[in-house]
C-alpha cells in the first residue's frame, strides 16, 4: 500500500536552519540538496536548508504539503556498470514564498544561525535591473534581493564581520558568485547606502564562483505510478538525474570548513579560481557533445547513447579528447586522462535520453566557444592542425547547408543559418567555407588565421557530400 509522504508517516530529522536557498526547483533538489542530507547522514554537516522561490509562482505551497520531504532516484553509470541509487531527502526544513510570506522570510535571512546562501535562480536570474525598488517586499530581482536583505543584516547586526554570509551561486553563467557581488555593489552606489555596508559586503560576505554538473530529468511523469510503487510514498516531488555529480567551488577558503562535503566522499572540489577547471570540463564535456552531434544525427542517429552506441562515433570522439583536446590543457595527463573516462563514461547511460537535436542548439557559437580555443591551442602549442576537431566544424557546415544525407532544420541565428544556405555552392565548395569563415558577424575570433583550417574544412565538406558520413568519419578516424 502506497503511504502519504509527511510528518506523520516518516519520523523526520529536523536540521537547524543554517542555509536560505534561492530556488525550489529539480535541479537544486537533486544536486544540492542531496548533497547536504548525505553530509548530514554522513555526521559532517549538521546543516538544514529553507527553500525560497525566486519568482512568485513556484513550488513552496507544494513542497509544505510534503512537509519539504521527497526522494532523489539517480540511474547512471559507474566503470561501465549501470548503478541505481533512491535517497529520502530531509535537508529541507522549510520553503516559503516571499511574495505572500515576506515578514517570515525577512526574520530568516535575519536569524543568528543563517551562515550561507545557496541559489539557482536560473542564467537570467543574476541579472542587474536599473531602479530596481530595495523598499518593495520583496525587490523584483535577484540581485535586488540580496542586496536589500544583506543590507537589513548589516544594520540588525551593526556591522559585525561575523554576521556576513557566504554566498554560493550554482547559476550557469560565468563568475556566477562574482557577477552577483558586482550587482549587490552596483545597487548599493546607485541607492547611496553608506560606506560602512559597502565595506561590510567586501569583507564579511563571501560570493563563490561555481560550476556545477549533473543531469537532471526532473519528475519523472511518463512512469510515475512505478515510480511511487518501488518508493511505497505517494511522492510528487520525487526527481530523476544521473548518477554522475561534480561541484567545483572558487573563493575564499573558509568554504571548505563551512561546507566539507567532500567529507562525505562527494565530488565536491575546492579551489581559490575555478577558471582552468571550467576549461577542462567546457572543452571535454561539452566539446566533445558539440564535435559529436553534427556528425552524429548525420549517421542517423537521435541520442547520445545513440551515437556512443556506433563505434566508429565512440572511436571518432575518445580519440579526438585523447590527441587533440587533452594535449591542449595544462596540468598532469593522468590526471586529465581519468577526468576525460569519468566525463565520457556518462555517454554511455541508457537511463537519460539526452536528444542530439536539443545540444545542437546554437550549435554555430558553441563550436567556437567550445572547439575552436582547443584547435587554437593545439596550433599555438604542437604547430600542428587538429584534424579530428577541424572535422566537426566540417560536418556543421554541411549539415547546416541544408545538402546533407538527412532532414534537418537547424535551432540557430536565423541570420547565419540563412547565410550559410543561399551562399551554398556545390561546384565552389572553398570559396563557400571561405565566405562562412570570414564573415566577421558570425564569428568573435578569426578561424582562418589557423593554417591549413580552411583547405582542410573545403576538403572534408567536398568529402562528406561525394562520399556520405559513415565513409568520410571512417577516413579521418584511420
Amino acid at each position: 500500500m502506497i503511504k502519504e509522504l509527511n510528518k506523520q508517516t516518516i519520523e523526520r530529522i529536523k536540521y537547524p536552519a543554517k542555509i536560505l536557498q534561492f530556488g525550489e526547483g529539480n535541479f537544486l533538489r537533486a544536486f544540492v540538496d542531496w548533497m547536504i542530507d548525505k553530509a548530514n547522514n554522513a555526521g559532517v554537516m549538521n546543516h538544514g536548508i529553507v527553500a525560497v522561490q525566486p519568482i512568485a509562482q513556484g513550488l513552496a505551497n507544494s513542497m509544505k504539503q510534503q512537509d519539504c520531504l521527497y526522494h532523489v532516484y539517480l540511474e547512471g553509470i559507474k566503470e561501465k556498470t549501470p548503478i541505481r541509487e533512491i535517497s529520502l531527502i530531509q535537508s529541507i526544513q522549510d520553503a516559503m514564498n516571499p511574495y505572500e510570506e515576506y515578514t517570515k522570510y525577512k526574520e530568516l535571512f535575519l536569524s543568528e544561525e543563517l551562515e550561507m546562501i545557496i541559489s539557482n535562480t536560473t542564467e537570467a536570474g543574476i541579472r542587474y535591473e536599473e531602479g530596481d525598488d530595495l523598499t518593495a517586499e520583496p525587490p523584483k530581482s535577484f540581485p535586488a534581493k540580496m542586496t536589500a536583505l544583506l543590507y537589513e543584516r548589516f544594520k540588525k547586526y551593526q556591522g559585525a564581520k561575523d554576521k556576513g554570509l557566504l554566498i554560493i551561486c550554482c547559476e550557469l553563467i560565468e563568475n556566477n558568485g562574482s557577477t552577483l557581488r558586482q550587482y549587490v555593489l552596483q545597487h548599493a552606489k546607485h541607492n547611496k547606502l553608506e560606506e560602512g555596508f559597502i565595506n561590510w559586503v567586501n569583507t564579511a560576505c563571501h560570493f563563490y564562483d561555481t560550476l556545477v554538473d549533473r543531469i537532471v530529468t526532473g519528475f519523472p511523469k511518463a512512469t510515475i505510478n512505478e515510480v511511487k510503487d518501488e518508493l511505497g510514498y505517494n511522492d510528487n516531488l520525487v526527481v530523476k538525474g544521473e548518477y554522475f555529480h561534480v561541484w567545483a567551488i572558487g573563493g575564499d577558503p573558509i568554504i571548505k570548513e563551512k561546507l566539507p562535503l567532500d567529507k562525505a566522499g562527494l565530488n565536491v572540489l575546492f579551489m581559490d579560481d575555478i577558471t582552468a577547471f571550467r576549461k577542462k570540463k567546457v572543452r571535454i564535456l561539452n566539446g566533445a557533445h558539440t564535435a559529436m552531434v553534427p556528425v552524429a544525427l548525420q549517421l542517423g542517429c537521435n541520442t547520445v547513447l545513440d551515437a556512443f552506441s556506433v563505434p566508429l562515433v565512440e572511436k571518432y570522439i575518445n580519440k579526438m579528447i585523447d590527441t587533440e583536446v587533452l594535449s591542449a590543457i595544462e596540468g598532469d595527463k593522468e590526471e586529465l586522462s581519468s577526468f576525460a573516462s569519468q566525463i565520457l563514461e556518462r555517454f554511455y547511460n541508457p537511463y537519460i535520453e539526452h536528444f542530439l537535436k536539443d545540444i545542437s542548439l546554437n550549435s554555430l557559437s558553441k563550436w567556437e566557444t567550445r572547439n575552436f580555443p582547443a584547435l587554437k591551442d593545439n596550433y599555438e602549442l604542437n604547430n600542428k592542425l587538429s584534424e579530428l576537431t577541424a572535422f566537426s566544424f566540417a560536418a556543421l557546415l554541411v549539415l547546416y547547408s541544408g545538402s546533407s544525407e538527412i532532414e534537418f532544420q537547424p535551432s540557430d541565428n536565423t541570420e547565419f543559418i540563412n547565410f550559410i544556405q543561399s551562399s551554398f555552392d556545390r561546384n565552389n565548395l572553398t570559396e563557400w567555407v571561405i565566405g562562412i569563415v570570414n564573415n566577421r558577424q558570425m564569428w568573435t575570433e578569426n578561424l582562418s588565421e589557423i593554417e591549413g583550417f580552411i583547405p582542410f574544412v573545403s576538403a572534408q565538406v567536398q568529402f562528406i557530400l561525394d562520399n556520405g558520413m559513415q565513409q568520410a568519419l571512417q577516413k579521418v578516424t584511420e
